[in-house]
């Protein structure tokens, strides 16, 4: 199966940011050599002419930082033909609906913001499996969330328990890798939940340079990576997806 790419739309005010280390409040909006406008139906329609990408990971940072989610954003994106995996912090199954009654294709389910496991499986129990990609967030190497609802410290442990909850995609995302240029993170452990899992459908986020970044993490065992900053830079273009 071919690596599915998605580009990184990261929604601040209404505006794409450029994202740098998890530290939130420092985002400021995007410069491209895709295009000149931080407006996220700009920029989306930048990713489909430029890299004939239509398939979009759009985060909304309000949202996760308990603000009121950007939904007229997301229904825009929709509404112009885009393929959305869309994480808005979402805690239950109402949360999850209302994703999908906007047009999101699939949902994220993060770790920074679920209760506990319990939450999660009545997510997927509500909407499907096939709806759900469960996002195991962290911090150079630190998991995030709540540690009182999610107990187990290591990341093998969490993918199993998801696992159990019926979640059948995962994304790795080390938000401390993210806008850093620093190289993936978490090969090894995409490698040793391949393993594992090999059912799984497994995706990456965080730290991505290259088209030699992403052949690694395809033969790690990925199916999807998520890309913002070298589309911006120019460091991956149509031809390198090709």
């Amino acid at each position: 199966m071919k690596l599915i790419v998605y580009p990184v739309l990261d929604l601040k005010g209404g505006l794409v940011v450029h994202g740098v280390g998890g530290n939130r409040d420092r985002y400021r909006p995007i410069q491209s050599s895709l295009v000149g406008s931080a407006k996220p139906q700009l920029v989306a329609e930048a990713f489909r002419s430029a890299l004939g990408l239509d398939r979009l990971y759009v985060a909304d940072l309000d949202a996760l930082e308990g603000a009121t989610p950007q939904f007229a954003v997301l229904r825009s994106l929709h509404e112009d033909g885009f393929k959305l995996l869309a994480d808005s912090g979402i805690k239950s199954e109402a949360d999850a609906l209302t994703l999908l009654e906007l047009g999101v294709e699939e949902l994220i389910a993060p770790l920074e913001t679920l209760p506990d496991p319990g939450a999660l499986e009545r997510i997927v129990r509500a909407v499907g499996a096939d709806r759900v990609v469960f996002s195991l967030d962290s911090r150079h190497g630190s998991l995030l969330g709540n540690k009182l609802g999610w107990p187990h410290a290591d990341a093998e442990s969490v993918a199993r328990e998801v696992h159990l909850c019926g979640i059948r995609r995962l994304l790795l995302l080390d938000l401390g890798r993210v806008g850093s240029q620093a190289g993936p993170a978490q090969v090894g452990l995409l490698g040793a939940l391949a393993r594992r899992f090999p059912e799984m459908d497994l995706l990456c986020g965080g730290g991505i340079r290259t088209r030699e970044d992403l052949r690694v993490l395809e033969a790690a065992g990925a199916r999807g990576a998520l890309v913002a900053t070298a589309f911006h830079r120019g460091a991956i273009t149509r031809e390198d997806l090709l």
